[in-house]
């Protein structure tokens, strides 16, 4: 499996999607001009465009990669010779997806560093009442990378049952929006509008909710921006449940891998 991850993870460096995202990292360069127009809160501004710069990069990399990974390897016929060796349909499913979360890993920390240049320069010519709480923003794009790498598992799973590239990169997407929504429908039919719905619209809404994935939870940009402290228990459940649900996507997606007809 380690090996099959090393060479995933040079295969996506060899594609040159790290020369991509690092000719795209120089969009931090603008940042602070346009935080500049805001002459109040120049920081919080540059803080916030640099994490929803860093959060845009990640979701490209976790769709195109998690989506057309194990396809591209089908398709170019990458699979079959490394099936045809002594190793099992999971190993391969998982050394893939431990390369790309490897390399999610390391663009995020790349990102950061631009970012937190972005930020001290900002933040050195137009000082801010509120201090930078720096390790906020590491744990905002931590949260962020575990949150496109939970990503990335969701479109292994639809991978292991597709024989195209659209329902992976396409579903995706799609579930991408609807996890960033499913909280906020929660909190909805338990409100006094929200009990006026049909019991039977509120039970599958309340389903939903726990099967679908959860990803506003990650969400920590307005600890990073305004210093806003950070619970330890919410941010440990986030984590465990980050971790558990990558987790049973992934066996899940072994499962079905594994018993899927090669042609």
């Amino acid at each position: 499996m380690k090996s099959l991850m090393l060479l995933t993870l040079r295969g996506v460096v060899r594609d040159r999607v790290l020369h991509g995202i690092l000719a795209t990292s120089l969009l931090f360069v603008i940042i602070p001009t346009i935080s500049s127009f805001s002459m109040r809160q120049v920081t919080e501004l540059s803080i916030t465009l640099s994490l929803s710069l860093i959060s845009f990069l990640l979701l490209v990399l976790a769709v195109f990669l998690g989506g057309t990974s194990i396809w591209k390897d089908i398709e170019r016929r990458y699979t079959f010779s490394v099936l045809g060796l002594p190793i099992r349909r999971g190993d391969y499913l998982f050394g893939k997806f431990f390369g790309i979360a490897a390399f999610m890993v390391i663009c995020a920390f790349i990102l950061l560093l631009a970012a937190g240049g972005v930020i001290w320069y900002s933040s050195g010519i137009y000082p801010s009442d509120r201090p930078v709480v720096w390790e906020y923003i590491v744990l905002a794009v931590a949260m962020d990378c575990m949150k496109y790498i939970l990503l990335v598992a969701i479109s292994f799973a639809l991978s292991s049952l597709s024989t195209s590239f659209f329902l992976p990169v396409f579903g995706t997407i799609s579930l991408y929006f609807v996890g960033g929504a499913t909280q906020e429908a929660y909190d909805f039919i338990h409100t006094a509008t929200g009990q006026s719905l049909p019991a039977l619209t509120r039970k599958i809404a309340s389903a939903l909710y726990y099967v679908l994935p959860n990803l506003s939870a990650f969400d920590f940009k307005v600890n990073a921006i305004y210093g806003v402290p950070v619970k330890g228990y919410p941010l440990l459940l986030t984590i465990g449940y980050g971790v558990v649900y990558v987790m049973i996507l992934m066996a899940v997606s072994s499962l079905i891998f594994s018993r899927r007809e090669m042609k």
